[in-house]
């Protein structure tokens, strides 16, 4: 069985930056590649995607973000949500959080590292979570 997700840039960058192979950003990133999760974007969750993985002080090699990059359109349905009204802590936070709401799947989640900054509802979870989610099917 496969999750669509909505993956927060934190997570992302996580793994990308991790040194721990079994790390919860890790292993939500093998489970896209491996098609368990099915990424849900937006023009501006890959627009944000583009600009932070490519900031100079995370010092990702090009072609890591390319790959990643790549593999992400491929595997991804889009969806161009409408607007919630919600007003979140972080203003950049809202496009991944509607397009989790607007999700046709009731099982679609949001991942993110900063859970915090989102409603407390329950699509809302973290890679471990999300994880567990996928072991316990």
């Amino acid at each position: 069985m496969s999750y669509c997700a909505v993956i927060d840039t934190n997570v992302l960058v996580s793994a990308l930056l991790s040194s721990h192979e079994d790390s919860a950003t890790v292993l939500v990133l093998r489970r896209i590649f491996s098609g368990e999760i099915v990424p849900l974007l937006s023009k501006a969750i890959l627009d944000e995607y583009n600009a932070v993985l490519r900031r100079p002080k995370f010092r990702l090699p090009e072609q890591s973000v390319t790959a990643l990059l790549d593999g992400l359109r491929e595997t991804a349905i889009f969806i161009e949500p409408g607007s919630s009204g919600e007003q979140l802590i972080d203003p950049k936070d809202l496009p991944f959080y509607e397009v989790a709401l607007d999700a046709q799947d009731d099982d679609a989640k949001l991942v993110t590292g900063n859970i915090r900054h989102f409603p407390k509802v329950s699509f809302v979870v973290t890679p471990r979570q999300m994880l567990d989610i996928l072991n316990s099917k």
